[in-house]
């Protein structure tokens, strides 16, 4: 059944189960906070987060400084939305809202079900989606693989870690459930954009485990030859401006 939503572009991917920290400067995103706190008590708080296929880091800019393209200089997708964005994205439910004396929000959303846009609405203040909830599948093997992606990410953190010449805090528990499993490696690996957005994408549970299995082998043993590595903590949460 499809639900329309208001439409939040980020330059990461959210992922089920992931707790996430927005702070939200651009004035329609702004007015897209406004409006969800306006909602009648007990009416869900929640919008769809898209990732922008030619993410960037987001920050304010002159007019004169902005470039051509499908993003304005805040990170907003101008010209066709349904090109800009990828089309499989994650709902966000607010857990808080912070606001700030200068217009500005501080969120904190969790990520619910994955969606498929189908349609955009261009004529508001800011986008509003058709969204298509994508249920998740199991898949074949899920539980054995998941077996194999523990222990790929555990020597995954621990090249990281000594990489970086870092320790790790005692070793983290890891939780039981493959589909919870395949999310919280998706969102802790270091990984560009569009591969984060891969995983997301992946149309069950076994194939974004078997994706990640071979991934982290590849990132493991690249790790081995580099000099060093991004200054990304592991298991720190994206904080993306908007």
């Amino acid at each position: 059944m499809t639900e329309r939503l208001p439409i939040f572009p980020l330059d990461a991917v959210l992922y089920p189960g992931l707790v996430f920290p927005l702070q939200v400067f651009e004035e329609r995103y702004r007015r897209l906070v406004a409006d969800l706190v306006a909602l009648p008590e007990g009416q869900p708080q929640r919008f769809g987060v898209l990732a922008i296929k030619d993410g960037r880091e987001v920050a304010p800019v002159t007019e004169s400084d902005k470039p051509a393209g499908p993003l304005d200089g805040l990170g907003t997708p101008t010209g066709d939305p349904l090109e800009a964005l990828y089309h499989i994205g994650c709902v966000a439910d607010v857990a808080s809202v912070t606001p700030h004396t200068d217009g500005r929000y501080e969120l904190l959303v969790t990520g619910t079900t994955r969606f498929r846009l189908s349609a955009v609405d261009t004529s508001g203040p800011y986008l509003i989606g058709d969204c298509e909830p994508l249920e998740e599948q199991d898949g074949s093997g899920a539980g054995v693989l998941a077996g194999g992606v523990e222990r790929a990410f555990r020597a995954y953190q621990k090249r990281l870690a000594g990489a970086r010449q870092a320790s790790l805090a005692g070793e983290q528990e890891l939780p039981d459930d493959p589909q919870v499993l395949s999310y919280l490696v998706a969102a802790a690996a270091v990984l560009e954009v569009p591969v984060k957005q891969k995983l997301l994408a992946c149309p069950d549970t076994a194939s974004r485990l078997s994706t990640e299995l071979e991934l982290l082998r590849k990132e493991t043993a690249l790790i081995n030859w580099l000099p060093s590595v991004p200054a990304v903590e592991l298991t720190r949460q994206p904080f993306s401006p908007n």
